[in-house]
């Protein structure tokens, strides 16, 4: 007798980091998964694509993120700064940056906002039910001087 209470995973489900999703995704001819991290990449991207963002992540993850391109080897993080909720069908963003001095936040939120709606919506087929922004500072022009200035030169 064979055990008939073994099935494949219902179109949605979440396996293994990897949410199934029904629209567009499955088909008679199979089903396309896309993970948490494609959606969190597409969002870094599209939010910093948006002028006034300076750079996404808190002071901290920013200082992590710029050791790692120092690493030889290492690469952008393009998703720092985003946590992604993704259900089967829909996906929420949380999105932590630093605006650029000077620039209407508001403006800004809502320009990257779209920008991230429109991207993931378009390359994923998911609806993006909220957007959620948190500005932990703003940059100012004279933040890169100070960096400059504190640098020794290597050679003389």
């Amino acid at each position: 007798m064979t055990d008939s209470t073994t099935t494949a995973p219902k179109p949605g489900a979440r396996t293994g980091g990897v949410a199934l999703r029904e629209q567009g995704l499955q088909s008679t001819q199979g089903t396309t998964s896309i993970a948490d991290t494609v959606v969190s990449k597409i969002a870094g991207i599209a939010a910093k694509d948006v002028s006034g963002v300076y750079a996404l992540g808190g002071n901290t993850s920013r200082a992590l993120g710029a050791v790692r391109e120092r690493i030889p080897g290492g690469r952008v993080n393009h998703s720092q700064g985003v946590s992604v909720e993704v259900g089967e069908t829909q996906a929420a963003v949380d999105i932590d940056m630093i605006a650029e001095y000077g620039v209407a936040i508001a403006d800004l939120a809502a320009g990257v906002r779209r920008n991230v709606i429109d991207s993931i919506e378009r390359m994923t087929g998911l609806q993006v039910t909220e957007v959620n922004i948190s500005v932990a500072d703003i940059h100012l022009p004279e933040d890169d001087q100070d960096d400059d200035a504190d640098r020794t030169p290597r050679v003389q």
